[in-house]
């Protein structure tokens, strides 16, 4: 079965640290794009960060940048995104995905986990 989990979501404070991962069963994450999402209530799902399938090639939206750092686990089949400096406008429930591409739109992508919350508040 083609599946995805996510993990590693919770509750810090601001300025703290979370680190989620996305592991795949059924499949092979190296071969494809693979991207993380995040949706908070009353807003469209967003693209947050990706990287690609072919060279590695990272992604991430502006309020992110040097904040998030993507990266994959071959061992693990698990792609991680490392999330420091956490902000409230964090706040969301954040899902991973394998796709094709481009790397923020959403119907790019055809296989999803279920999601996990990420909370940040003091």
């Amino acid at each position: 079965q083609v599946q995805l989990v996510e993990s590693g979501g919770g509750s810090v404070q601001p300025g703290g640290s979370l680190r989620l991962s996305c592991t795949g069963s059924g499949f092979i994450l190296d071969d494809y794009l693979i991207g993380w999402f995040r949706q908070a209530p009353g807003k469209e799902r967003e693209g947050v960060s990706a990287i690609s399938g072919s060279d590695d090639s990272t992604f991430y939206i502006d309020s992110v940048k040097g904040r998030f750092t993507i990266s994959r686990d071959y061992a693990k089949n698990t792609v991680n995104l490392q999330m420091n400096s956490l902000k409230p406008d964090d706040t969301a429930v954040y899902y991973c995905a394998a796709g094709s591409g481009p790397p923020f739109v959403v119907g790019a992508y055809h296989v999803w986990g279920r999601g996990t919350q990420v909370t940040v508040s003091s």
